[in-house]
């Protein structure tokens, strides 16, 4: 799934399917990869990473086959870390990919329990 706009750009995809270079250990058939990019530097700061990325992890768990959403920003990438987290995501790990450090950031599809 891939949408953009003139100042953003989002794609998800199946992360069993990526390039196994980057999951190999992965073995959820329901788990997808989002990256995506806000392209002028006066959007940032604004929450509009924040809004874009659990509005499209909200559309991602429509389909429900997906279990979990993951990304993966660097380390370094403070501004990056605190908007993934505002939007559901928890840290797992740091891990070596082909592109150097990232941090491995996983939201699992909500759960609804039943009122009682």
């Amino acid at each position: 799934m891939r949408a953009s706009s003139s100042s953003a750009s989002l794609q998800a995809y199946d992360v069993m399917r990526a390039e196994p270079a980057w999951w190999r250990e992965e073995r959820d058939p329901g788990a997808r990869g989002i990256d995506q990019y806000l392209a002028h530097p006066e959007d940032l700061g604004r929450g509009l990473g924040t809004r874009l990325v659990a509005q499209f992890v909200a559309k991602l768990f429509l389909d429900p086959a997906v279990t979990k959403v993951q990304t993966d920003p660097s380390p370094d990438n403070a501004r990056a870390i605190r908007a993934y987290a505002k939007a559901g995501f928890q840290p797992v790990r740091t891990l070596d990919t082909p592109d150097g450090p990232a941090l491995l950031m996983v939201v699992r599809r909500p759960t609804v329990t039943a009122a009682m």
